[in-house]
């Protein structure tokens, strides 16, 4: 299993947000490209970066730290948040981004997700991040009525080969990964499933590895030192699925 730090940006700063909730936002770095290269040094191969600001309101707002993140990483990185249109896709992965993420839009415009999946391939995953059962979407600030795992199962039969699962309810409440969910999407799917939401503990990683997840995202227990990342990416990869 992969581990994936991340770095959420809000006005280029490295933020966390409680729940999604923009009310309650936490500075952790003026220098998310420092960041990076911390994560690398503790052996991280891959990336998840999030554009909050894009996620609310679509567009690019802080394209050039993305930019400079992947520059000084060097290593694989993905990022969603305002990946509503092909050109913004198409952008970021010219910019040298290895995945884009596309979240309110894979539920909002079925056709914008067919055209990108047909046109950048396994470049596109597919953000479900999930609330009381449902979908939410626009930074999390509005909860659909689309059903979680009707929505997964639509999102595989649509050539899609990476979720990127968030339980809204765990995410920075250092209450434990939502288990029983992931175990849940991944006896039911063949997608690659990347757990993300309250991954908090060692055990949390080790237990996702032995459901043979595809990878996990750290986020606020990496930045309150509840997580050692170099730990975590030796345990990711020790466990047998």
């Amino acid at each position: 299993m992969f581990i994936f730090p991340a770095i959420d940006l809000y006005e280029k700063k490295a933020v966390r947000l409680y729940q999604g909730d923009y009310a309650q936002m936490t500075v952790y770095s003026d220098d998310p490209p420092a960041l990076a290269r911390d994560f690398v040094r503790c052996g991280a191969r891959h990336i998840h970066l999030v554009d909050l600001e894009g996620a609310k309101t679509g567009g690019m707002p802080n394209f050039d730290v993305v930019r400079a993140i992947k520059e000084a990483s060097g290593v694989f990185c993905e990022l969603g948040g305002g990946v509503r249109s092909m050109e913004t896709a198409e952008r970021y992965l010219d910019a040298g981004l290895d995945r884009v993420i596309l979240g309110t839009a894979a539920l909002t415009d079925e056709a914008f997700l067919r055209a990108a999946v047909e046109r950048f391939g396994e470049r596109i995953a597919v953000g479900v991040d999930i609330k009381d059962g449902f979908v939410a979407i626009r930074g999390w600030t509005e909860r659909s009525n689309a059903d979680a795992f009707d929505f997964c199962a639509r999102m595989q039969t649509l050539g899609v080969k990476t979720l990127i699962c968030t339980d809204i309810s765990r995410d920075g409440a250092m209450r434990g990964t939502n288990r029983e969910l992931y175990q849940k999407l991944s006896s039911r799917f063949t997608l690659q499933i990347v757990a993300s939401g309250g991954v908090s503990t060692l055990e949390d990683v080790r237990q996702l590895a032995g459901m043979g997840l595809y990878g996990a995202i750290i986020g606020k227990a990496y930045y309150t030192g509840a997580i050692d990342l170099k730990e975590a990416v030796k345990a990711a990869s020790e466990v047998e699925a």
